[in-house]
């Protein structure tokens, strides 16, 4: 991979501990459904040198109890990923405590994460995601049992600010979360109300950080690059940080980012073209080897081929021709008609995926007339899909 020479970075942070497990440099894939498979978590993890930490797609903890077949082969891990890291989904107390307790006693991971920041309308009007620390006697509720059943293993939580400015709820969220033993908590930046549209607010990450000192706190939102990050953590003082849509498309971002907390100056990657392509191949193949299918390997990788290609010269119907590719053969061999001699494009390291807000929240009916009442959430909140 090509390398540009940085400024030197004018931010560090100390290695995170979660539980028994360090992580140095304090860096954090987000969990992102349909995204952080194991073999998209491969390859962060070998751009990032094994550094960091890497974490499942959201699992539901109904259908991990329940032993859903699909949410099995999501839980897979590979004998080099350590610490092993599972979000967990859930809006019942018993259930969660359950799907805990299963992981710990047969030792399915190392760390489990809680998900208390989807803000999709489908998970929200049942009370579930993003929507659900507002009832704080709920949040109190599903937190104690996923510490208590969890045993030696750290649990973490990553929540939103709240449901809307009127709505804000981090600051009690993490109060509860210091009270009931959680590690550390990570926090988006944006309300449910905000989705994934405007500016991420860094300051609430600040004044989260210095409303919890006793426990670390991650920063998530709008890192775009290893200098975003650095600056994240120089201006609101956060321990770490939580890395989504910026990775989207650039697994090699963790290379940037272990590269800038470990104040190295020769180590960015710019990748040409042709590196780019040959990635794509890669993470192609090896979803292919995940699912037992190429050919559905293949079409699961479709998703990720605008990212990769994004800010390069490539036609529009070549692109539509690569997103629709079903084989291994013709992946390659569309990517081999392109000129694969271009540079990294200027400007392809700012926004990707999800940018459009939705100011519309969807909640239970009554849903905002008591913060502390638990009535009107049940098992359908728990949907596959994304989160944070």
């Amino acid at each position: 991979m090509s390398t540009l020479t940085s400024p030197a970075p004018d931010a560090t942070a100390a290695p995170l501990q979660i539980g028994p497990h360090t992580v140095a440099p304090p860096v954090v894939l987000a969990p992102m459904a349909g995204i952080t498979n194991a073999p998209f978590r491969t390859l962060c993890r070998e751009f990032s040198g094994g550094k960091g930490l890497f974490v499942s797609e959201m699992i539901t903890t109904r259908a991990l109890v329940e032993r859903n077949e699909k949410t099995m082969q999501l839980i897979h891990f590979d004998a080099t990923e350590t610490p092993r890291s599972i979000q967990l989904y859930g809006v019942d107390p018993v259930t969660v405590g359950k799907a805990v307790r299963m992981i710990a006693e047969e030792d399915l991971a190392d760390h489990i994460d809680l998900n208390f920041g989807c803000p999709v309308p489908k998970v929200t009007r049942k009370g579930g995601g993003s929507a659900l620390p507002y009832k704080r006697n709920l949040l109190r509720a599903i937190v104690r049992e996923a510490v208590t059943g969890a045993g030696d293993l750290p649990v973490t939580m990553k929540m939103r600010k709240g449901i809307d400015d009127d709505h804000l709820t981090y600051l009690d969220a993490g109060r509860i979360a210091v009270e009931e033993g959680v590690t550390a908590i990570a926090l988006h930046g944006r309300t449910t109300a905000q989705h994934y549209g405007g500016t991420a607010d860094w300051e609430a990450i600040a004044r989260l950080k210095e409303h919890v000192p006793e426990i670390p706190v991650l920063g998530n939102g709008d890192i775009w690059s290893a200098e975003d990050a650095l600056r994240m953590v120089r201006e609101t003082g956060c321990d770490g940080v939580v890395v989504g849509r910026g990775c989207l498309g650039r697994p090699w971002l963790f290379a940037d980012l272990v590269a800038a907390f470990e104040g190295r100056t020769d180590a960015f990657v710019r990748p040409t073209l042709r590196e780019v392509a040959d990635v794509m191949v890669r993470h192609a193949t090896l979803l292919g080897e995940w699912i037992g299918d190429e050919a559905r390997g293949v079409i699961d990788f479709r998703k990720h081929v605008a990212w990769y290609l994004k800010g390069f010269a490539v036609g529009s119907e070549m692109r539509k021709r690569l997103a629709i590719t079903s084989s291994l053969e013709a992946l390659r061999a569309g990517l081999d008609e392109l000129d694969l001699d271009q540079p990294w494009p200027t400007g392809a390291d700012g926004p990707r995926g999800r940018t459009s807000g939705n100011n519309r929240v969807v909640l239970p009916d009554g849903w905002l007339k008591d913060p502390y009442d638990c009535a009107g959430v049940g098992e359908d909140a728990e949907l596959d899909t994304s989160g944070g």
